[in-house]
């Protein structure tokens, strides 16, 4: 196994990595200024997280009606804060623990130490944690679930599509029912776009409060481009520019032509001088060809790429593009393939500064599409890409074009937390991928052995043990 740490010392060490190594130490045993800066609103369920890693919890319905404020400042939130503040780790972030108990550099690093964060570092440290007038410079909201796609670990709270076709078809068959429509009913229960939605209300009530102190704003999904909130954001900006202001979007980038016009349109406007300081438009790809096409059903790859060359080409300054890759047991195939091509856009589009970057958040539900549950075989693919990636890495004399020290300790923190899990008893898990995409294939009218051809041996092993069970 490579020593990776000694590795990435050897060729560089970023601003954003310096940050975060700084950061650690001034943050202690427990405090992430996440739970005070960053909040993820997920609106058509009435639902909140600081960052993707803990569990989603509720907002309260009657609290926004008195102050908007408290989608962010949750009683729940309040508590976790209060832990913080004492030193102790709350369990909810247990995956930022467990990569810190390895000794790398977890999230509440990287997020503390970045400046709209870090900025407040002194106030939070000696904050209460009870406090109700906590205005977040990074948030991240998706106002409805409207979406074309039906990503395999999606389910119907973020994607209309997946919920038509649960409705329809019913759950998938894996252990515990996947997906069930009952599932998703009373306190679960997601708001339609059609309908009215207290929490959409209450952010626009917030709005006026939020948006002189945001430093992020990132809309998600759902579907963005298939969202009027999006363009009512979007007319808001261009009518009050905000220079210090970072504005994101995630996509799937494989909408319809009218959709995709407008939308590139909107972003021109916003990209010219005065109106903001950065555009950072996120894709999410997984994978490489037809196996991401799998993965994110409905998706069309060369579309997407298409429109990536077509974003970069066609909106020229004020933005960036990042690809979204959420590690799961599918994308490993393939990640070279991506890699490259992401390495063959920096070369292309990245000049004066990095216009083409990319992130690589591990999955952990469902249990079946973990990285965890593969053969050593896999993580020792992942080695041999990591050690592809360092020789490829970012030099002094050569920026932009290589690989960066935060993207390969990002992978090397995927890959310990892939090996973490690989001794533990994954039967059920492993029945359970042959049950979820067989059903996959019998519905939507893939095929996965077509697909992944270098997998049979691992469907084999799955396919037994679903019988088995």
């Amino acid at each position: 196994m490579i020593n990776k740490d000694i590795e990435v010392a050897k060729h560089f060490k970023s601003k954003f990595l310096s940050d975060a190594e700084q950061m650690k130490d001034n943050l202690g045993p427990a405090l992430c200024l996440a739970k005070w800066k960053q909040v993820s609103l997920h609106l058509p369920t009435g639902l909140n997280n600081s960052c993707y890693h803990p569990p989603l919890h509720a907002i309260d319905p009657v609290e926004i009606q008195f102050d908007p404020g408290a989608l962010h400042n949750t009683a729940h939130k309040k508590a976790q804060r209060q832990l913080m503040l004492g030193g102790q780790r709350p369990t909810e972030c247990q995956y930022c623990w467990n990569m810190e108990d390895q000794h790398k550099l977890s999230d509440r690093h990287y997020r503390s130490g970045e400046p709209w964060a870090a900025v407040d570092f002194e106030k939070i440290r000696n904050s209460t944690g009870l406090e109700s007038d906590i205005i977040p410079s990074y948030v991240e909201v998706n106002f409805n679930n409207v979406c074309n796609l039906k990503c395999s670990y999606c389910s119907p709270q973020f994607s209309s599509s997946w919920a038509d076709e649960v409705h329809r078809d019913g759950a998938y068959a894996t252990s515990t029912p996947h997906n069930a429509p009952e599932h998703f009913t009373g306190a679960r229960r997601v708001i339609p776009a059609r309908e009215h939605n207290p929490y959409v209300e209450a952010f626009w009530q917030w709005w006026p409060r939020l948006y002189p102190e945001l430093r992020h704003f990132r809309m998600t999904g759902g579907e963005p481009l298939l969202d009027r909130n999006t363009y009512r954001v979007f007319d808001f900006v261009l009518e009050n520019p905000k220079p210090d202001l970072h504005l994101n979007v995630t996509s799937n980038f494989s909408v319809d032509e009218k959709s995709w016009q407008k939308y590139l349109s909107y972003v021109k406007r916003l990209c010219q001088e005065g109106n903001l300081e950065h555009f950072m438009q996120y894709v999410s790809l997984d994978a490489w060809g037809a196996q991401a096409e799998y993965i994110r059903n409905g998706l069309n790859f060369d579309l997407l790429w298409d429109r990536v060359n077509q974003f970069l080409t066609e909106v020229p300054s004020y933005n960036s593009l990042t690809f979204i890759v959420t590690m799961n047991n599918l994308s490993v195939s393939s990640l070279e393939n991506l890699f490259a091509g992401i390495l063959g856009l920096r070369q292309t589009y990245s000049k004066t500064y990095q216009r083409v970057w990319f992130d690589t958040p591990v999955l952990r539900e469902p249990a079946w599409q973990s990285l965890q549950i593969l053969p050593e075989s896999y993580a020792e693919r992942l080695e041999h890409l990591w050690a592809w990636m360092i020789r490829q890495s970012e030099q002094p004399a050569d920026p932009f074009h290589g690989f960066k020290d935060y993207e390969l300790a990002r992978l090397d923190r995927d890959i310990a937390w892939m090996r973490t899990g690989q001794g533990k008893d994954h039967a059920a898990a492993k029945a359970d991928f042959y049950r979820f995409f067989s059903e996959h294939d019998r519905r939507r009218g893939t095929d996965f052995l077509a697909t992944f051809p270098e997998m049979r041996s691992w469907w084999a092993e799955c396919e037994y043990h679903a019988r088995q069970s």
